[in-house]
């Protein structure tokens, strides 16, 4: 039976299949969901061995597990394609805000809803599915095949380098394709050639030794969210420009061919700001709204509390204060040179009467940006012109997957992300979904893709 075939031949069972995957609560975030995180790979590993990948099994980290797997029958003169994706999901809150139980996957108007459905259970089990039908319709495989799948992504990756540091042998490969990831929108495709970095750190401001009563010591000791909202604004200006000294230091400016590139791109501003219900853009001044999302870096305050919180009126002037910060970065500026550069703004700019400590919070992300011409990505960008029938366009991502870079650092391998989720699908949020023709479309491209590589 030819792939394809099998493939429209296996459609319902396939979503089934990826009915109890997001069924399961792979919440990295929440310690009480860590056992449901080894669930879900453990359901991957089983999945990988029911078609033929014998080896497939769950692996310790020192956090999260990973699961890896592997098909190198093809023949040394055959290369071997390192498959990525992860089975970890962000945690479903607010609850009430979803039309349907996140973790009952709902099949609706072509649409599978639930946590995880693009992000990235639907993207990659699309893989997993197409080897199935490769397998089954020829009996092997036109390339080798490895697969390495995280529990850890959402979390950013905290413990995922060293695992790669470890099993450097075992993940070596020719060539890195991930299915995290997705295309410009059902009909255009795209090939994405950089991400940002992320570093994060968390901030806390401490006066008196406890709350005081703010009659009695209110302007006589210094009030800690005051002393905090002084030093947050001092990082960032009216017009979007971070003024931490350094900040921009090793930034690599878009040149005036990426920028003309971005500029023709199918962006509409206007839309943009109606998608997301806000008045107008904001951002550095000096470029677009496009540049600025994926080629100039951020900081961003993701949280702040102190304090009172509760309804009425209680006049307590706080002990503490706190903010998490959370910065994107592009190529070339590296995670520790800018939580160091926070570290020391905090220090230089730290308002009089209080402490200050900055802790780093886990799981940091190094930029990627990937050569112009890059092999694989040359080769991704073939086949998506035959799924959709028209050149794929070369974006960025705003965002940051973690084990890119780690992957690029260790292995020496840039990796081509090939995956079909589309922006609205609302990862992260309520009410995620996955089309179902994405789902079928992945599990072809992937398909063609390795076919290629087998030529």
């Amino acid at each position: 039976m030819a792939w394809d075939f099998y493939l429209e031949k296996n459609q319902d069972r396939f979503v089934d299949e990826l009915s109890a995957f997001i069924s399961i609560p792979s919440i990295s975030a929440a310690d009480e969901h860590f056992e449901d995180v080894v669930k879900a790979g453990e359901w991957v590993a089983s999945k990988l061995q029911s078609i033929g990948i014998s080896n497939a099994r769950l692996m310790k980290t020192q956090t999260h597990p990973v699961v890896y797997g592997d098909w190198l029958n093809a023949g040394e003169n055959k290369p071997t394609i390192l498959i990525y994706g992860h089975f970890d999901v962000q945690p479903a809150d607010p609850y009430e805000l979803w039309d349907n139980p996140p973790f009952e996957p709902l099949v609706k108007d072509g649409k599978i809803y639930g946590r995880g459905a693009s992000d990235d259970k639907g993207n990659m089990l699309a893989p997993i599915l197409a080897i199935e039908a490769l397998l089954s319709s020829d009996g092997k495989l036109p390339v080798n095949v490895k697969f390495f799948y995280e529990g850890q992504e959402e979390i950013g990756s905290p413990t995922i380098g060293s695992f790669i540091k470890d099993n450097i042998e075992l993940l070596k490969a020719d060539m890195i394709f991930s299915s995290d990831g997705g295309q410009w929108s059902e009909d255009q495709p795209s090939l994405v050639y950089a991400l940002r970095g992320l570093v994060g750190c968390e901030i806390t401001l401490t006066g008196a030794s406890g709350d005081q009563h703010s009659g009695t010591h209110g302007g006589g000791i210094a009030n800690p969210i005051h002393a905090l909202s002084h030093l947050i604004a001092s990082m960032k200006d009216l017009d979007g420009r971070i003024t931490i000294d350094g900040f921009y230091d090793d930034v690599i400016e878009l040149s005036d061919e990426e920028k003309e590139m971005f500029a023709g791109l199918p962006f509409d501003e206007k839309d943009y700001v109606e998608k997301l219900g806000v008045l107008e853009t904001f951002g550095e001044t000096g470029y677009t709204v496009q540049e600025r999302l994926w080629a100039r870096p951020t900081l961003e305050l993701n949280g702040i509390w102190g304090g009172y919180q509760g309804g009425g009126s209680k006049t307590v002037l706080p002990s503490q204060a706190h903010a998490k910060i959370t910065c994107r970065l592009v190529a070339n500026q590296k995670p520790e040179r800018i939580y160091d550069l926070i570290k020391q703004h905090v220090e230089n700019n730290r308002p009089p009467g209080v402490k200050a400590e900055v802790k780093k919070l886990a799981g940091d992300a190094d930029p990627f940006l990937v050569p112009r011409g890059h092999n694989s990505s040359q080769i991704a960008g073939r086949v998506l012109h035959d799924l959709y029938g028209k050149e794929p366009l070369e974006t960025r991502v705003g965002g940051s997957i973690p084990v890119m870079s780690t992957l690029l650092s260790e292995l020496g391998i840039h990796a081509t992300m090939f995956a079909f989720g589309l922006d609205d699908e609302k990862i992260h949020a309520p009410n995620e979904f996955f089309r179902l023709s994405s789902f079928k479309k992945s599990q072809i491209g992937y398909c063609k893709l390795l076919e290629e590589f087998g030529k």
